[in-house]
């Protein structure tokens, strides 16, 4: 069964009003077996502009992430998170398909130090897109790469979310700029450069 994620940027205006959210959400999280992949952490904008801070948070499922969001317990909390923070709240279903890399790799990279791509993307010619999907395969494949999301269900449930959203990992956050600096992902990035508007970062877990 695919995980559920809740992928979240924001810029903080008011840091002694963000701390009553941290405190209250993090036994909230917890109660529904949510585990932090990012919590923070300075992102590199590879594309477009990144907010301040990032946040990736892993569930057993998506009816789980999106329960823990709905949750009495959370929204208590989420409510100072909205008043002294600005940014968006995506929440989203985990990728369980193909991977690039499963010949070389059983699964992705986990724990402290390990890179990410956070990826938002809206899409105006798919068929050109679908040249960009094809070609950052070989990227992906070579760095050991793993697709956590990959498309799939989502709700902005705060905030704006594009129609696409993509999360990567990598063994560290030096492979995850590696493979994208590569010649090999350059030039997939051609093809999705003519096919998307996108917002990319590169990122380490906690």
């Amino acid at each position: 069964m695919a995980k559920g994620y809740w992928i979240s940027r924001l810029d903080v205006h008011d840091t002694e009003g963000y701390k009553p959210y941290l405190q209250g959400a993090e036994p909230a999280i917890a109660a529904f077996g949510g585990r932090f992949l990012v919590r923070g952490g300075t992102p590199e904008a590879l594309e477009g502009t990144a907010l301040s801070r990032n946040v990736v948070v892993e569930f057993e499922d998506y009816d789980t992430a999106l329960a823990c969001f709905r949750s009495p317990e959370y929204q208590a909390a989420y409510a100072h998170r909205v008043a002294s923070s600005d940014g968006d709240h995506l929440i989203i279903e985990g990728y369980a398909g193909d991977q690039p890399a499963s010949g070389t790799i059983e699964g992705p990279a986990d724990g402290p130090g390990t890179g990410y791509w956070v990826m938002r993307i809206d899409v105006h010619d798919m068929e050109t897109y679908k040249s960009y999907v094809a070609a950052d395969a070989v990227a992906i494949a070579k760095y050991e790469g793993w697709f956590v999301v990959r498309g799939g269900r989502h709700e902005a449930v705060h905030g704006t979310a594009r129609s696409r959203n993509v999360l990567i990992a990598f063994k560290d956050l030096a492979t995850a700029l590696a493979c994208y600096h590569s010649p090999e992902y350059q030039a997939a990035l051609a093809f999705r450069a003519k096919a998307a508007v996108a917002e990319v970062i590169a990122i380490a877990g906690v």
